[in-house]
C-alpha cells in the first residue's frame, strides 16, 4: 500500500529535488568564480538544506545525535556505513561547520547537476574504483588538506552502499591513507539507519515516512593508536550502532 502511495507523492518530489540541482547550479559557478571558496561553500551549504527540504515531502525526518562530541579546530576523518545518497545530502547540510569532503566514485563527477559541479570544485575527490593506483595520489591530496585547513574528509569503507542495511565489510586502503597523511586527525565513527529505506523500491517510487538517524561515537584520536586497533574500534562502533 505504501509504494502504491508513493507513485504520485514521489512525482512531487522528484520534481522539487531536480528542479532544486538545477538552480543552485549556476549558482555555485558563480559562487565559485567570482567569490572564492567561502561563497561557493554556502550555496553548497544552502542547495543541501533544500535537498533535505525536499525530503520532508515524502516525510522524511532527521536526527543526528551526539554532535557536540566532534572536536573542534582539528581535522576530522568521519567513518561511516553507507546506505543511500542521502546520507550524504544530510551530512553536508547537519555537519556544515566541519567543511564535509567526499571520497566519491569518479561517475559522479560528471553529467549531474550540482553534484558534479560541487565535487569537482568543492574540495572532494573522485576515485576511479578499477584503478587503485590512481585513488591513492588523490586520496593523499586530500588528507593533507584536512590536515592543513582543519577541515574534514567523509568515507564510506564498506566501498559501496548496503541495499538492506546490513554493514559490509570495512576496506582499509583509503582509511589508512587519510590517517597516515592528517597525523593530527580525529576519526570520528557514524552509525546511518534508515537511509536505505528511501530506496528501498529502487530509484522510484520513494519510501515514505522514514526517520534517519546519525549517530555519532567517541572520537578517536588518530596519533593515540596503532592503525589496526583504530579500524578495529571504528568499525566496531560503526556496526553496533546500526539497527536492522
Amino acid at each position: 500500500m505504501q509504494k502504491l502511495i508513493s507513485y504520485p507523492i514521489s512525482v512531487i518530489y522528484y520534481l522539487c529535488f531536480g528542479l532544486t540541482l538545477v538552480i543552485f547550479h549556476p549558482i555555485q559557478w558563480i559562487c565559485f568564480n567570482l567569490f572564492g571558496y567561502q561563497a561557493h561553500k554556502k550555496s553548497v551549504d544552502y542547495l543541501n538544506f533544500f535537498l533535505v527540504k525536499c525530503t520532508n515531502l515524502v516525510g522524511t525526518t532527521y536526527k543526528f545525535e551526539n554532535r557536540e562530541s566532534i572536536p573542534r579546530n582539528a581535522p576530522i576523518i568521519f567513518v561511516s556505513n553507507h546506505q543511500s545518497m542521502y546520507d550524504i545530502v544530510a551530512m553536508i547540510w547537519f555537519l556544515r561547520r566541519f567543511h564535509c569532503k567526499f571520497v566519491s566514485k569518479k561517475e559522479l563527477g560528471k553529467g549531474i547537476p550540482s553534484v558534479s559541479y560541487n565535487l569537482t570544485h568543492g574540495g572532494s575527490v573522485l576515485i576511479d574504483r578499477k584503478d587503485p593506483k590512481q585513488a591513492i595520489p588523490a586520496i593523499k591530496g586530500l588528507s593533507e588538506y584536512i590536515e592543513k585547513n582543519k577541515r574534514s574528509a567523509v568515507i564510506f569503507p564498506e566501498g559501496t552502499r548496503s541495499k538492506t542495511g546490513v554493514p559490509k565489510p570495512f576496506a582499509q586502503s583509503g582509511l589508512k591513507i587519510l590517517c597516515k597523511y592528517a597525523p593530527s586527525a580525529y576519526v570520528v565513527p557514524i552509525s546511518i539507519n534508515n537511509s536505505w529505506k528511501m530506496v528501498k523500491f529502487g530509484f522510484f517510487p520513494v519510501g515514505l515516512g522514514n526517520r534517519l538517524t546519525f549517530a555519532i561515537h567517541t572520537p578517536l584520536k588518530v596519533s593515540e593508536f596503532d592503525f589496526e586497533e583504530l579500524i578495529e574500534k571504528a568499525e566496531s562502533a560503526v556496526v553496533k550502532g546500526i539497527k536492522i
